[in-house]
């Protein structure tokens, strides 16, 4: 495998997309052995074809606001790869997204669903809307003035869109009374969904649930768990949340969140009535943390800045992508940390990867230690196919189940000679040989 001319190539072909050029990038770089080590794969040419997506559907969204005047947004789906399932990936409407960075998330959810075990192939899809400051009537018009073409794309057995950033159950919800009319059926053609119309229970905490049960994972592997421990975490999300509700339950302190205008430390810890607030806080739609301080004085807001220079044991980054620099990882080291595990898609640059494997700390990927929002997504795809709902408990044991399956995939692909476990590495080659075994099973289609 050449990988300097595919990485070449690959930037010619998709110029001003850094997000997606590191991605792949990464992934290559750490499955080039089984790649050499297997010719299968050359001789099939799975490298060129895993990297280039099936399709990408782009489309005008034109919506009327609260005034009458008429709006314009673009909306994307990328459909990735769909060797191993039906494509699955969620939806995010940001001001931020494009075509390149849609198709970053989209190429991790390849390998991000693999490792879950579930049939679900890799996808992801959004908008340049942003729902902060519109009303209730504006999200639905637009919501359904999106799905008025998404819906040609999408289906129970074809690709099944959920929530991301800017996306939870009430634009589900508008998008799916949108699709169920257009296409006259009600199927579990979304997840996400509300509980009394096929939703499945702990679904908007998964995501945060999965990460601390990974870290728990790593944390075992050295004799250590959760209980005790100092926990920083970035964002004030459903991710960050739902580390913070796991993370406490466990038994750890969790002293930071964090926003687009700085991060709070509390040294108390953020628990019980602290964590509901966050719901509050989320529901304002300001998107700022600083007002956590004024409920609760014994917390410190730090403006501008970012929670990984306060000294702790576990790292828990569920923000955005590269939120995490260099710097930032080298605070983190200085401060003794000794596990950080993703919750956000690739929150961490190259570098700051590159200093925590060099460190050999226990570093997760989020490929890895997020697919617990996904792998929960699956479960309500079953419940729907099966006519049936699972009780909370049982949702969350088969997560945790589903994440400790993810670990011993990242083990058994990711442990070095030394006896360190490179879960990059690990979670990288689980999630590709059984994508790239199903390619060629399937023959050139």
């Amino acid at each position: 495998m050449n990988l300097e001319k595919i990485m070449a190539d690959l930037e010619k072909k998709n110029p001003g997309q850094p997000e997606f050029l590191q991605a792949v990038k990464e992934v290559l770089e750490t499955i080039e052995d089984v790649v050499t080590e297997n010719p299968k794969y050359e001789a099939a040419n799975i490298i060129e074809r895993i990297i280039e997506p099936d399709r990408v559907i782009k489309f005008k969204v034109q919506w009327m606001d609260d005034k009458g005047n008429v709006q314009v947004n673009r909306g994307y789906r990328v459909q990735f790869n769909n060797a191993i399932g039906p494509y699955k990936g969620g939806c995010r409407f940001h001001p931020s997204v494009t075509e390149g960075g849609l198709k970053f998330l989209g190429f991790e959810q390849i390998f991000k669903n693999s490792l879950t075990t579930l049939p679900m192939g890799g996808a992801k899809g959004g908008s340049d809307f942003d729902p902060k400051g519109k009303s209730n009537a504006e999200i639905m018009r637009f919501c359904q003035s999106f799905m008025a073409e998404l819906y040609k794309y999408i289906g129970p057995d074809t690709d099944i869109p959920a929530g991301d950033i800017g996306v939870g159950g009430r634009e589900i919800g508008y998008m799916f009374g949108m699709y169920k009319k257009l296409v006259g059926e009600h199927t579990g053609v979304f997840t996400g969904k509300g509980r009394g119309w096929g939703g499945s229970l702990i679904r908007p905490e998964a995501t945060g649930f999965g990460n601390v049960y990974f870290a728990e994972e790593m944390l075992k592997t050295r004799g250590d768990s959760m209980k005790g421990k100092i926990v920083t975490v970035s964002g004030f999300g459903n991710v960050s949340w739902g580390s913070i509700i796991k993370a406490t339950q466990l038994g750890a302190r969790v002293v930071t969140i964090s926003g687009p205008d700085g991060y709070v430390y509390d040294p108390d810890g953020i628990n019980g009535e602290k964590i509901d607030y966050l719901l509050e806080l989320r529901a304002s739609n300001q998107d700022i943390v600083k007002p956590y301080t004024y409920e609760f004085p014994n917390a410190q807001f730090f403006e501008g800045k970012r929670p990984w220079e306060v000294k702790c044991d576990v790292a828990l980054p569920c923000a955005i992508q590269n939120e995490l620099n260099a710097q930032d990882a080298q605070n983190l080291i200085n401060n003794g940390v000794i596990c950080v595990s993703e919750g956000a898609n690739m929150p961490c640059t190259p570098e700051a990867m590159e200093i925590f494997l060099k460190a050999k700390i226990l570093y997760a990927p989020g490929k890895a230690s997020n697919a617990g929002g996904v792998a929960t997504s699956g479960l309500e795809q079953t419940q729907n196919a099966m006519k049936l709902n699972w009780t909370a408990e049982e949702v969350e044991d088969k997560l945790h189940q589903i994440m400790i399956n993810i670990h011993e995939a990242c083990v058994k692909y990711g442990k070095d000679e030394d006896g360190y476990v490179n879960y990059v590495k690990g979670s990288n080659v689980a999630g590709f040989i059984k994508v790239a075994d199903a390619m060629i099973d399937q023959g050139v289609i």
